[in-house]
């Protein structure tokens, strides 16, 4: 009699992973059915921040129904027999976790530093000291204005549906968008969707949708920041990732 514990070894699943605390938080990962549930844990943890003790796993369908608890760390994903597009819950138990209370979502509920006008102007170095150097050493001229073709030439290679990487920082996705982004400034740009929620929008910037993504994927660059190629999507919760 066959076994739910014996699993092809090749098996694996992927799964829409969300956070308790973090409701911008979202990934579509691919699990081995192999990985115990620790071993997901721990991954998770290296991700997220939630310790694996204080740590609680929920599988929920496609349709949103709660499957299951992994209350279980020595059993294998593939015993709770997810499938391709089931969510991944993570519960953190945690009541002092830096996440609780939407802290990682809202910034308006981090506590600002304030300094006065006249203390600020006392600094030795500060930013506004910094741009009016700037701006005396170059001075704005009309000369100076960027043609409406800047960077056209290195969009020639560049199309929608793209895979692509992003520099600095090897950040990879899609290309959504390429053309000129007249509230952006002159010249040609490139949209991103970006495979993790590292961008800073959805496709709307300044009131002008560029392309549709989720939320936090977006971004809009210069073309001579994104390589495009035979960029694979990265497992963000591959062990050798910290």
């Amino acid at each position: 009699m066959a076994s739910r514990l014996q699993l092809p070894s090749d098996d694996s699943v992927d799964l829409v992973v969300t956070h308790s605390n973090i409701k911008s938080f979202s990934a579509q990962v691919r699990f081995s059915l192999q990985t115990t549930v620790e071993s997901a844990k721990e991954k998770l943890w290296r991700k997220c921040g939630t310790s694996v003790d204080l740590m609680r796993l929920e599988v929920y369908d496609d349709a949103g129904s709660k499957v299951c608890d992994l209350n279980d760390n020595l059993r294998p994903l593939g015993f709770y027999s997810p499938q391709n597009g089931y969510r991944l819950h993570i519960i953190d138990l945690d009541p002092s976790s830096v996440s609780s209370g939407g802290w990682l979502d809202d910034t308006s509920l981090v506590e600002k530093y304030k300094i006065s006008e006249e203390a600020y102007n006392k600094l030795d170095r500060n930013f506004r000291k910094f741009k009016e150097k700037m701006i005396s050493q170059n001075p704005p001229s009309g000369e100076s204005k960027l043609p409406d073709s800047y960077m056209e030439d290195l969009c020639a290679n560049i199309k929608v549906g793209d895979r692509c990487e992003v520099e600095p920082g090897g950040k990879r996705g899609v290309v959504k968008f390429v053309g000129q982004a007249e509230a952006l400034g002159p010249g040609f740009w490139v949209g991103i969707q970006y495979d993790e929620p590292l961008g800073k929008h959805d496709g709307m910037v300044k009131g002008i949708r560029y392309f549709q993504c989720l939320p936090q994927h977006g971004a809009i660059l210069r073309p001579d920041k994104v390589k495009v190629g035979d960029y694979p999507e990265r497992d963000p919760f591959d062990e050798e990732e910290i």
